[in-house]
C-alpha cells in the first residue's frame, strides 16, 4: 500500500481529517464509562437526583457529538478512498496504454482486467475501512487501558497483559493470510480468463458441441478458487473466536479481581462497572478489528498486484521531440530487420530488406504464419525490431515521438474493432475535427456509404459493443473508412478486406488507387487478386523475404508467389505452361535441325 500512497497526495486533508474525527469519537466513547461510574457512585449511591439528571444530559450531548464526528469522519474517508481509487485506476489504465504489444501479450488481458476492477475495488474498500477503523480500534484498546489506570492500577494490569496477547494473535493471522489472499486473486485471474474466453467464443463452443467440456473446465477452476477462498476464510474466521475467548478470559479475571477490591473497600461499584465497560468496548472493537484485518489483508494483497503493474517499465521509449531530418523520397525502408517474439525459439522475420517510395502501393502476400502482420506491425512500431532498423521518411522510426508517428500512419487491423457509440463518433477516432463531408467522403471511398445511408439516423446510428449489430464485411468497411478519415501518409490494410466480396474488394482497391497526395499504401492479403496491380509486391515465406517485384516479375522469378497465384487462378497455370513451351520450342527445333 505504501507504493500507492502517492495517489493520495490530492486527498491529504481528507486522509488526516478522517482519523482525526474518529479520534474525537473515541474520546467521547472513552468518557462514557467515567460518567456512568459517577452516576452510580455519586448519584445512585448518594440518592442525588440532580447528579443523575446532570450526567444523563451529559451522556446525551456526548452521544450527539459522537454521532456528528462519526458522520464527518465517514464523509472524509469516503471522499479520500473514492478519489484515490479513481486516480489509481486512471494511472494504471494510462500505464497499461504505454505497454508495448510484447508486454501486453506476456501479461494477458485477463489479469489486467482483474487488477483494474476487482483489485482496485478491494484497495479502495481497504483504504476506506482503514481511515475509519484502523486507528479507532487501537485508540479504543489503548485508551481503555489508560483509562483503566485512572480507575484502579491493580485491575488495570490485566489490560496490560491482555492487550499484547491479543495483538500477537491478530499479527499471526495476518502473517499467514496475506500471501493466501494474493493466491486467491491469481485464481480469480484464471476464472476471469475462462469466463471471457467462453463468452466471446460461445458460438464456436456451440458449433462444436463443446458446452459440457467448457462447463467442466470452468467448474474445475471455479472449485479451486472456492476451496482456496474457503481455506483462507476459515483461517481468517479464527480471528473472531480467538480474540473473543481471550478477551472474555480477561473479563472473568477482571471481575473476580475487582470484586475482591470492592469487598475490601478499595473500589466502588461504579468503578467496577466502568472497568467492565472498558473491557466490553475492547471486545466490540477487537471484533471489528478482526473483520477489518480480513479486509485489509485482501486490500494489501490486491495493492501489491496493482503496484506490480505500475512497476513495469514500458519496453518502448519515445523521444520528447522528433529529430530534425531532411525529407526523403523513400517512405519506408527495412534494413536487415530481424524480429523475434518474446519466449519464442525462432525469429518471426529474418534479415528483411526493402524500400518503398512515397505514393506507392505495396502488396504483402505469403502463407499463414509467414510474418505478414508482424512486418506491418513493425512499420507502425507496435513492436521494435530485434536487429536492424526501420526507416520512415529516411529517418529511424525510433526517432519519432509517439504522437507524430501515429499521425503519419493509419492502421486497419485484421480483426475489425468498432466501439459502442454512433458511427460518427467511431469515424472521429481517425480525426476529432473531421467534418461530416469528410466522413462521407471516407465512407464512399471505403465502399461503406450505402451501408450508412440505409441505417436509421445514418451517421447517428448507434453501434453496439464491437459493432455486433453489423455484419463482418460492414465492420471491415467502416474500419477502413475510419483510417481514411485520418488522411495518413502511410495506410496499412492488414488483410482488412477478407470479408468483402470480389466486386466490393475491386471497387475498394480502385478507390484507394485514386487517393490524393503521396499516400503510401500497404495491402496485406491472402488473395493475389487484391495485390496483383501493386507497384511492388513482397512475398514472405516462413519469415523470409523470398520475392520482391511486380506481379509479372514474381510469376517468372518467385516459385512461392507462383504457387500462391496459380492455386487461386488455375487457368493461369495452363497459359503460363503453354507460353513457356512455345518459347522453348523454337530453341529445341534449332538444336534438332542445325
Amino acid at each position: 500500500m505504501r507504493r500507492l500512497a502517492v495517489y493520495l497526495k490530492n486527498y491529504k486533508k481528507e486522509s488526516i481529517l478522517a482519523p482525526f474525527f474518529k479520534f474525537l469519537e473515541v474520546v467521547f466513547d472513552l468518557l462514557v464509562p467515567v460518567v456512568i461510574a459517577r452516576m452510580i457512585d455519586v448519584g445512585i449511591a448518594g440518592n442525588n437526583r440532580e447528579v443523575i439528571i446532570q450526567n444523563f444530559f451529559i451522556l446525551l450531548l456526548m452521544a450527539a457529538a459522537g454521532l456528528t464526528v462519526s458522520i464527518t469522519a465517514q464523509f472524509f474517508a469516503a471522499k479520500a478512498s473514492t478519489g484515490f481509487a479513481a486516480e489509481l485506476r486512471q494511472a494504471v489504465f494510462d500505464h497499461v496504454q504505454s505497454f508495448s504489444f510484447s508486454q501486453l501479450d506476456r501479461l494477458g488481458t485477463d489479469t489486467l482486467i482483474t487488477r483494474l476492477t476487482d483489485d482496485i475495488n478491494q484497495v479502495q474498500n481497504g483504504l476506506n475501512m482503514g481511515l475509519r477503523l484502523l486507528l479507532r480500534s487501537p485508540f479504543i484498546v489503548l485508551g481503555s487501558m489508560v483509562m483503566a489506570f485512572t480507575v484502579n492500577v491493580r485491575c488495570a494490569l490485566i489490560f496490560v497483559v491482555a492487550i499484547p496477547v491479543l495483538f500477537l494473535a491478530v499479527f499471526l493471522i495476518m502473517y499467514l493470510s496475506i500471501p493466501l489472499f494474493r493466491n486467491v486473486q491469481g485464481k480469480l485471474d484464471k476464472v476471469t480468463g475462462l469466463t471471457r474466453e467462453n463468452l466471446t467464443g460461445v458460438r464456436v463452443i456451440r458449433a462444436f458441441c463443446r458446452e459440457q467440456e467448457s462447463v467442466a473446465e470452468f467448474d474445475l477452476h471455479n472449485r479451486e478458487l472456492t476451496k482456496l477462498n474457503e481455506f483462507v476464510g476459515k483461517l481468517s474466521a479464527l480471528l473472531n473466536p480467538l480474540t473473543y475467548v481471550l478477551i472474555n478470559l480477561a473479563t472473568v479475571i477482571l471481575i473476580s479481581r475487582a470484586g475482591i477490591q470492592v469487598h475490601l473497600g478499595n473500589m466502588q461499584q461504579g468503578e467496577v462497572v466502568a472497568l467492565y465497560n472498558y473491557m466490553a468496548q475492547m471486545i466490540i472493537e477487537l471484533i471489528k478489528l478482526a473483520s477489518l484485518i480480513i479486509t485489509l489483508n485482501k486490500s494489501a494483497a490486491c495493492a501489491g498486484r496493482v503496484a506490480d503493474i505500475l512497476k513495469i517499465t514500458p519496453a518502448m521509449d519515445y523521444p520528447e521531440e522528433t529529430a530534425a531530418h531532411t525529407p526523403s523520397a523513400c517512405a519506408v525502408a527495412f534494413e536487415h530487420v530481424t524480429f523475434s517474439y518474446p519466449d519464442t525459439g525462432a525469429p518471426s522475420l529474418s534479415d528483411i530488406s526493402f524500400s518503398v517510395e512515397k505514393g506507392q502501393t505495396v502488396g504483402i502476400i505469403g502463407g499463414t504464419g509467414s510474418g505478414k502482420t508482424t512486418l506491418v506491425n513493425l512499420i507502425a512500431r507496435f513492436y521494435d525490431a530485434t536487429e536492424g532498423q526501420v526507416l520512415l521518411d529516411g529517418q529511424n522510426i525510433r526517432n519519432y515521438t509517439q504522437d507524430v508517428l501515429r499521425e503519419k500512419i493509419g492502421v486497419v487491423p485484421q480483426k475489425a474493432a468498432l466501439f459502442k457509440g454512433t458511427i460518427r463518433e467511431n469515424m472521429k477516432w481517425g480525426r476529432e475535427d473531421a467534418t461530416d463531408e469528410e466522413i462521407w467522403a471516407a465512407l464512399s471511398m471505403a465502399q461503406a456509404r450505402e451501408i450508412v445511408e440505409k441505417k436509421e439516423g445514418q451517421l447517428d446510428f448507434h453501434l453496439t459493443q464491437n459493432g455486433k449489430n453489423l455484419s463482418g464485411g460492414q465492420r471491415q468497411r467502416l474500419t477502413i473508412a475510419r483510417a481514411l478519415v485520418k488522411n495518413p501518409e502511410i495506410l496499412i490494410l492488414d488483410d482488412s478486406a477478407s470479408a468483402l466480396d470480389f466486386a466490393t474488394d475491386a471497387a475498394l482497391r480502385k478507390a484507394l488507387h485514386a487517393l490524393r497526395g503521396n499516400v503510401t499504401t500497404f495491402l496485406v492479403s491472402q488473395r493475389s487478386a487484391s495485390i496483383r496491380h501493386a507497384e511492388q509486391i513482397l512475398v514472405l515465406d516462413d519469415g523470409l523475404l523470398v520475392g520482391k517485384g511486380t506481379h509479372d516479375q514474381l510469376v517468372d522469378s518467385c516459385e512461392t508467389y507462383r504457387e500462391i497465384f496459380f492455386s487461386q487462378f488455375p487457368e493461369e497455370r495452363t497459359k503460363y505452361t503453354e507460353n513457356h513451351k512455345a518459347e522453348s520450342f523454337p530453341a529445341s527445333k534449332r538444336e534438332g535441325n542445325p
